[in-house]
């Protein structure tokens, strides 16, 4: 096996099938979908070249960031399906070739869906229709990716990045750090660079604070706009999948893909300006000074881009966390039963899965499962206190959102997506400073998660949200933002940080 230091070398040489292009794969953390299309479309390089280098970086590098559970032993096969295809004139669009990997809660043929939990080891019997989709694109599904157990909804100690199946996720800027949850196995392999992109999933914060903790991209659309059929649930009201990826544009293409081709979320973005557009920035300022400087410089940015930047405060935020949390509870009963009568050989209820992690000699290794315990006695969806607390949740997360944007004739709101990460321990649960995402992610409202700076070597990253449906918007401004802040780097794998 090649060295950790061979295996991130800018220019990656793969060892091709007699047939393919002998010119090596270019810099993976660098390059963008389009210009890996271009290059296939131009004959000097092949989505079997691609694939074969990003399941060499999960070989030789992924051994210490941990965040791939499982390699799709069809993977080559469906890359040379789409090189077939695109000799033929048939290539099915941007995402054709192109290899991507899974949280592994969304149900996925032959490689299974597991939560991160020991209990949902038969795989599933079919893909689920965000996957479909990506088949129908000409996706290669390269793999699953690792996450917080049960989308961290288990225990209220829990450590993010830790499964019973899948251990624990590493920050590969700084291996004994974490990763953030629960999507922390897709935001760790994108900065890795072990696939071109990964879908996450969210139901508050977790696409973002990955994406924010390992410096990515990542869009937590619009409630509605990707099926969640066939993805572990923790609330339909709020759950939604998202692209995850190193650049905006390749986050816009995935996500198109996701929606199923019905809109281009990438059109537009090369031109698209900061420059005479009004910008809200909520700060969360005096909670981390890494933070509060990288904020700053990020209004640095929007000014010499032209913005005009408007402090704001988003209202109502305590009335939102108190109805959000008790809302879920109820929610996540009701939804995890309903899917669990999908999966053959599996708990059926709650109450079954709480005694078989009693039972099981790894699951409750790391800390408990209070939340489970408290939702196996939830009351049904038709509860009125369960009512108003959905309805006062929702209704007020849409309000401090739509509200700030009218009174300030906002074009968007930008605030600190993350703290830095922390030291991955356990016993006590993730040492969270901040995070920004319960409003968009209680509305059902986009958000998009891009990288600002960095406190030391741990990135820090900044979102913009704005109103319903609003989600070819954020894009638009996390790209030009991109563009201006050059904010990105590629990790450094550094086992601590420096003394």
């Amino acid at each position: 096996m090649r060295s950790l230091l061979a295996a991130l070398l800018c220019v990656l040489v793969v060892a091709p099938p007699a047939e393919a292009d002998t010119r090596p794969v270019e810099n993976l953390d660098a390059a963008t979908i389009p210009q890996l299309v271009h290059r296939m479309d131009a004959g000097t390089l092949t989505s079997v070249d691609l694939t074969r280098a990003y399941l060499r970086r999960v070989e030789t590098v992924d051994g210490r960031v941990r965040s791939v559970i499982a390699v799709n032993p069809d993977a080559l096969g469906q890359a040379a399906e789409s090189d077939r295809r695109r000799r033929q004139g048939r290539a099915r669009g941007p995402m054709d070739g192109i290899p991507v990997l899974l949280k592994d809660n969304i149900d996925t043929r032959a490689l299974g869906s597991t939560a991160g939990s020991r209990a949902l080891r038969v795989p599933p019997r079919d893909d689920a229709e965000l996957v479909r989709r990506l088949r129908d694109a000409g996706a290669v599904v390269l793999g699953k990716t690792n996450l917080s157990e049960w989308a961290n909804f288990r225990s209220t100690s829990a450590t993010s990045g830790w499964s019973g199946v899948g251990g624990q996720t590493n920050n590969p800027h700084v291996l004994d750090h974490n990763p953030c949850g629960s999507s922390s196995g897709s935001g760790a392999a994108v900065a890795a660079s072990l696939a071109q992109v990964a879908v996450g999933t969210e139901t508050d914060g977790s696409i973002v604070c990955p994406s924010g903790q390992n410096g990515v991209v990542g869009l937590k659309p619009t409630l509605g706009r990707v099926s969640g059929d066939g993805v572990v649930p923790i609330s339909s009201r709020q759950d939604t999948a998202g692209p995850m990826a190193r650049h905006v544009v390749d986050a816009a293409i995935l996500m198109s893909a996701l929606e199923g081709g019905r809109f281009d979320y990438a059109a537009g973005l090369g031109s698209a300006t900061l420059r005479g557009k009004r910008v809200g920035v909520w700060r969360l300022a005096g909670r981390d000074a890494g933070v509060d400087r990288v904020v700053r410089e990020a209004v640095d940015v929007l000014r010499r881009s032209g913005a005009e930047v408007v402090d704001v405060e988003l209202p109502y935020q305590p009335q939102v966390e108190a109805a959000e949390f008790p809302a879920l509870i109820a929610e996540f009963k009701h939804d995890l039963e309903r899917y669990l009568a999908t999966r053959p050989g599996a708990p059926r209820t709650l109450r079954e899965l709480i005694a078989f992690n009693e039972a099981d000699p790894v699951e409750l290794s790391r800390f408990g499962q209070e939340l489970f315990a408290e939702a196996a006695g939830a009351p049904p969806l038709t509860d009125p206190a369960y009512v108003e607390q959905r309805r006062t949740a929702t209704t007020l997360a849409r309000r401090s959102i739509d509200e700030v944007l009218a009174a300030h004739r906002l074009d968007v709101i930008m605030a600190p997506t993350n703290a830095p990460a922390w030291r991955t321990t356990y016993g006590s649960g993730d040492a969270y400073v901040l995070g920004s995402s319960t409003p968009a992610a209680v509305s059902g409202y986009p958000n998009a998660s891009v990288p600002a700076g960095f406190a030391g070597p741990l990135p820090i990253g900044v979102s913009f949200m704005a109103g319903n449906r609003a989600d070819a918007t954020v894009l638009r401004f996390a790209a030009a933002f991109e563009r201006a802040a050059h904010a990105r780097r590629a990790p450094a794998y550094l086992p601590a940080l420096p003394s």
